[in-house]
């Protein structure tokens, strides 16, 4: 192939990724711009400018990655959530913009100003660095039963430099002790074992544990519901992100535990995708 200018390597690899991406054109552009390492104003501003051939070698490589189905995120080894830069690999679930929507409903909550958080099944970190980033003043406590999750979430913390955030490795509360918190959020696997989805889009490149969970998805999020009244401060929140249909029955089951001030909260298409509830 000859040397292709912006404007020409965009064409053809949305071309290239017409049948295999819901999102062809914004892929190519995603993955061209970390290529030639260029912020996105700049594939409209020189749209006339040629790649090296290194980067066009390099971009072609990408384009064929993404043929596959895998992932952008694990091409470019990053993803951004609550405007922060994070760092990605196989091992986690890829932030997803749905689950901002806990973190924005947070922000709407009465908290002590040196309230104590936790975050269960941190995996990239995204929600505690979210929350650490807008309440510098919160003892954020993240913990995920995955090392190499643990790992990723810890690269991530130096590299945001947020020290108000504690990372354990943890199988959901075990590693915690007796400690109590102001504030309890999770995205927990929700998603049913039998789930077609499971063999489409990104999910197939995504580790199962944090995923699938056993009771027709439900059993991780019943088991955090149970647990964290043992965790969770008088007055203490918890908030769990959950499949579009599962609201009613956790709804149903935050109260079957006696927890009080049950709200879902719908995501920006419309679908339940969060629910929380009070601790009496």
């Amino acid at each position: 192939m000859s040397v292709l200018t912006i404007a020409q390597a965009i064409a053809w690899a949305t071309k290239q990724l017409h049948d295999y991406s819901e999102s062809a054109k914004l892929d190519s552009e995603v993955l061209l711009l970390h290529v030639i390492e260029k912020n996105r104003t700049y594939l409209f501003t020189w749209p006339e400018a040629e790649l090296s051939k290194p980067q066009q070698s390099l971009f072609e490589t990408y384009i064929k990655r993404r043929i596959t189905g895998e992932p952008v995120a694990h091409i470019t080894g990053q993803r951004e959530f609550w405007s922060l830069p994070l760092k990605v690999n196989n091992s986690t679930l890829i932030p997803r913009p749905d689950t901002e929507t806990l973190v924005e409903h947070v922000l709407t909550l009465t908290m002590p100003n040196d309230a104590k958080v936790l975050d269960l099944g941190t995996g990239t970190g995204a929600i505690a660095l979210a929350l650490a980033s807008e309440y510098p003043s919160w003892e954020v406590t993240a913990v995920d039963a995955s090392a190499a999750a643990v790992a990723l979430a810890k690269e991530n913390q130096t590299q945001l430099g947020f020290d108000n955030v504690t990372i354990l490795q943890s199988d959901w509360f075990d590693a915690l002790a007796e400690q109590r918190f102001d504030l309890i959020v999770s995205n927990p696997p929700y998603i049913d074992e039998e789930d077609h989805h499971l063999s489409q889009g990104d999910v197939r490149f995504e580790p199962r544990s944090a995923l699938v969970a056993a009771m027709h998805g439900y059993a991780d999020i019943f088991h955090i519901i149970t647990c964290a009244k043992r965790h969770l401060n008088a007055g203490g929140y918890l908030l769990l992100e959950h499949g579009f249909e599962q609201a009613s029955k956790i709804r149903q089951f935050f109260a079957e535990m006696a927890y009080i001030n049950i709200l879902t909260i719908k995501d920006m298409a419309g679908c339940d995708r969060v629910t929380l509830a009070m601790l009496p």
